[in-house]
């Protein structure tokens, strides 16, 4: 028998409705970043996309476990000397809280080609509506 290898011709992919509600972070962030590379599908193929897209709704209502609320930050650099800046969690959930759950599944992604393209076909939401009804989304949790 020959291993079946998927070709980007063939893939067909789906659009998937998560809600994040009262949702812990990283587990929510592993669910996404699975659907996402297509490790759900039994055609998962590791050099080619086979994911689906993902729509994420409420994500103003997720949640961190522990103190993380309070301790947790994130660290970015300009690429200029003294161009570090961290920025803790509660700022950053409270202005922007979609990019919290971006941030987390872009750490479970590959961080080659591949990786940033399955990243493409994430799309997050602070709110319960969102702009993808004609795509007919499944739900998920």
């Amino acid at each position: 028998m020959q291993t079946y290898h998927a070709k980007p011709g063939e893939v067909e992919r789906k659009w998937v409705l998560i809600d994040a509600s009262n949702q812990v972070l990283g587990r929510l962030s592993t669910r996404i970043a699975s659907i996402l590379r297509g490790k759900n599908k039994p055609q998962y193929t590791s050099h080619v996309d086979v994911g689906d897209f993902v729509v994420v709704v409420n994500a103003d209502k997720v949640r961190v476990t522990g103190g993380k609320a309070h301790t947790k930050s994130y660290f970015h650099h300009s690429g200029r000397p003294g161009g570090v800046t961290w920025t803790p969690f509660e700022k950053l959930f409270k202005v922007h809280p979609e990019r919290v759950i971006q941030r987390a599944v872009k750490g479970m992604m590959p961080r080659t080609r591949l990786g940033r393209q399955q990243l493409r076909k994430l799309k997050v939401y602070a709110g319960a509506t969102h702009p993808h009804t004609a795509q007919q989304p499944t739900t998920q949790l």
